[in-house]
């Protein structure tokens, strides 16, 4: 059954007090110790809890906007994540460190790659979705939907089959009569000729992630502090009677569920109350990594064999060695 259309008392509280924690000192008030929590034994399978919680780069995020967005590339050893508030990509290298990979991005939020590993981007400046073609060039993906501009499109990820899904929240500013009303969870066509409304229900729609087998679509709403999980359908589109929370992610601690990814196990990592939760596919919380910061932005899986959980926080950018390997991006193209 499909929850009400409301934000209780409690959430908004609890995300007003997310967002003073951010406030103050710009952020940077960490928590006294970083561990690995387990909550059930089966995490001992998916992460040891004397696994190290490295810090691996600082410098990007601001009051204007978090560091976001990470996607590996395996064919070159590096991963690329948004640095929203400076309006810059950057790139960090294993054993290198980070330098800035480009300025001015349109403010780029949530990154993935297509089936040929083109940079799938969400812009917030320009309020799209794009692609960067080999030769340089953008190619929009979606701007708009039914002849109105979209809000502020947030997260994206790329199906096997090449459809492209993304999270459009809406927007902090009064909305002009030609902006799309509602938020929204939509799905782009492979060859980019039809976007689909698929939920527009969410308060703030934000991370999504299939399941290995893609019958299933996780989206995260900030706003809310849980995970819906819808069934998908063989046409792509979701099968809205199946409607059903996945997890809860509140809590006393700062933090609210952001960006989301799946391991190649069915596990779901997302970040909520006190730091990035695992789940396993039924729900269940197998541990927390605590990482010491307010907010967890995003994350991906990395390195040669996909262990690595780089995550995100408001200013920093974090590893963590796994024992399953995450759902690799790009995603084998479906048979």
């Amino acid at each position: 059954m499909r929850e009400p259309l409301r934000v209780s008392r409690r959430n908004m509280l609890a995300v007003g007090a997310a967002a003073a924690a951010a406030a103050i000192g710009g952020g940077a008030r960490a928590q006294l110790t970083k561990k690995i929590e387990r909550f059930a034994p089966e995490l001992d399978a998916v992460v040891s809890t004397s696994e190290p919680i490295r810090e691996l780069a600082t410098g990007t995020g601001g009051p204007g906007g978090p560091t976001e967005g990470p996607v590996w590339f395996k064919e070159g050893g590096y991963l690329l994540y948004s640095d929203i508030y400076n309006d810059r990509r950057m790139k960090y290298v294993p054993g290198q460190g980070a330098a800035v990979f480009k300025d001015k991005t349109e403010r780029g939020n949530g990154m993935t790659r297509d089936l040929k590993g083109r940079l799938v981007v969400c812009e917030r400046e320009t309020r799209r979705v794009t692609r960067l073609e080999p030769d340089g060039e953008l190619t929009v993906i979606a701007n708009s939907f039914q002849g109105r501009r979209l809000n502020i499109p947030n997260d994206v990820v790329v199906k096997s089959d090449g459809a492209i899904y993304f999270t459009d929240p809406k927007r902090n500013s009064a909305p002009e009569p030609w902006d799309v009303p509602h938020t929204g969870v939509y799905r782009v066509t492979p060859d980019l000729g039809t976007v689909t409304l698929l939920v527009e229900d969410f308060v703030f729609p934000n991370g999504l992630a299939f399941s290995p087998d893609e019958k299933m679509l996780y989206v995260a709403d900030w706003m809310r502090g849980h995970i819906r999980a819808f069934d998908v359908a063989p046409n792509g589109t979701l099968l809205r009677q199946t409607d059903r929370v996945f997890a809860d992610l509140r809590g006393p601690e700062p933090g609210m569920p952001d960006g989301m990814k799946v391991d190649q196990a069915g596990n779901v990592y997302c970040g909520g109350s006190g730091g990035l939760y695992i789940f396993d596919p039924k729900g269940t919380k197998l541990g927390r990594i605590v990482h010491g910061h307010d907010d967890t932005t995003n994350m991906a899986f990395g390195g040669d064999d996909w262990k690595t959980l780089f995550i995100t926080t408001r200013f920093y950018l974090i590893g963590v060695n796994l024992k399953v390997p995450g759902v690799p991006v790009p995603v084998p193209r479906k048979t």
